[in-house]
């Protein structure tokens, strides 16, 4: 524990305090303002629909840029010194990149009734947003790329500039947007708010023109692609299928409830997202370094504990008060409208708790690259997710289903991550030598 709190002491604070925190803080501020004005200007069948789209926009976002960022963030920050290898890095994600980029526009362009059909029910024609966000994902691809880049030269305080500037930016067309033309505007702002955050990124990118002559077709490295392929297929599951499976469940209750309850379900998802960002970047910025130095089970072990004495209180004693002030902060982010919302905190909170233990593990798979594990476990995570989500809601016959779902998939998802590491976590410790076998 005290090498923990020494770290915290020592580097997260430094660390957070430059990058984590500003940037957490602002995006939920930036969340909290957006969320409140749909709700007084749109109310809960906007939220629906809006959710819809914003899942579909970050699954096809991860797709144009295939997944990339935390690569190129890693290996960006490893080669950065040679200037051929970092101009294999960068050549090839650019032009790969650039070749999914343009694919993924060219589709949702044309494709976009087709799209509309698939997210909005079929009398809600916003085929035009689905053709705004095709032009508008270049820059949003080009905004991640160059992000990443700094990301890697370890540039925290033009970052924290872009973080800052862009949340501003990004969420005063949001209200503004909302304000004229209610539900068209919150439409468009969710799809080219994040792509206008590449006209603040251009100043990073100004400072960093020594970089643009080492873009060439022929450091192009498949070999790399490769590497980066790793990558791409975490980032599918967390990015990609998640969000698709999330916008299948929404779908199936304004199908089979209404518009209203899907506008209640999206609510509480938001406001579990908004808490949780504080957990999770925390777990991303101690854990996953932490982690990948470890090389014996006994160590392991014992960090996950050690762990988890210090974050379980924390966390036990911040989803209460936020369970016991739930009608409160229903009202602060939503309105009145929404006060059935505060019927869905229970099982949300608690699966949400689930969650974070399972979290703290699996990380491991990331640390150790522990591919196989990581696809089978997530997968069976997805699948879950949709099956109990249909099953309860149905067995209910109202969104309170949809929270129970949640909560019963991570108690699963948890008993598979126990089963997978039962053995480190849960067997006798015989020497700190012996070497990590999972």
């Amino acid at each position: 524990m005290k090498k923990l709190i020494d770290f915290i002491r020592s580097k997260i604070l430094k660390k957070v305090a430059s990058l984590q925190i500003v940037a957490v803080l602002t995006r939920i501020f930036a969340g909290l303002l957006t969320s409140k004005a749909i709700a007084v200007f749109i109310g809960a069948e906007g939220l629906a629909l809006i959710g819809n789209l914003r899942n579909f926009v970050i699954a096809s976002q991860t797709v144009a840029s295939l997944g990339f960022y935390k690569g190129i963030v890693k290996y960006v920050a490893e080669v950065k010194e040679s200037t051929l290898e970092l101009s294999k890095v960068i050549s090839s994600v650019f032009y790969a990149g650039f070749i999914s980029t343009v694919l993924v526009c060219f589709f949702c362009y044309f494709k976009a009734e087709w799209i509309n059909d698939l997210i909005f029910p079929t009398y809600n024609d916003y085929a035009y947003v689905i053709r705004i966000f095709a032009i508008a994902l270049p820059f949003y691809i080009l905004n991640m790329f160059s992000f990443s880049i700094m990301n890697g030269f370890s540039k925290y305080k033009i970052l924290i500039v872009i973080n800052i500037i862009g949340q501003i930016l990004g969420v005063s067309i949001a209200l503004i947007l909302i304000y004229q033309n209610k539900i068209d505007g919150a439409l468009i702002a969710a799809v080219i708010t994040e792509a206008l955050i590449f006209l603040i990124t251009l100043v990073g990118i100004i400072n960093r023109r020594s970089l643009m002559p080492l873009i060439k077709a022929s450091t192009c490295s498949f070999g790399f692609l490769k590497k980066m392929s790793f990558y791409s297929l975490m980032a599918f599951f967390t990015a990609v299928l998640l969000p698709l499976v999330t916008l299948s469940i929404r779908s199936y209750i304004i199908e089979h409830i209404g518009y209203k309850y899907a506008g209640f379900w999206e609510a509480m998802t938001r406001i579990s997202k908004y808490y949780l960002m504080f957990i999770s970047a925390l777990i991303a910025l101690y854990l996953l370094p932490r982690f990948s130095e470890i090389k014996d089970n006994a160590i392991f072990k014992r960090e996950v504990f050690t762990f988890y004495k210090i974050i379980i209180p924390i966390l036990s004693v911040g989803l209460l008060l936020i369970y016991l002030l739930r009608k409160y902060i229903v009202l602060l982010v939503f309105s009145e409208e929404f006060q059935p919302v505060e019927d869905l905190f229970l099982w949300q909170l608690l699966g949400d708790f689930i969650k974070v233990l399972s979290i703290v593990i699996a990380y491991q798979f990331l640390a150790k690259k522990m591919f196989w594990h990581y696809v089978l476990t997530e997968t069976f995570l997805v699948i879950t997710l949709y099956t109990t989500s249909i099953y309860f809601i149905d067995l209910f016959d109202g969104i309170q289903g949809a929270v129970i779902a949640h909560f019963v998939s991570y108690i699963m998802y948890f008993g598979i991550i126990l089963l997978t590491f039962g053995g480190t976590l849960f067997g006798v410790e015989v020497s700190d030598k012996t070497n990590l076998k999972i």
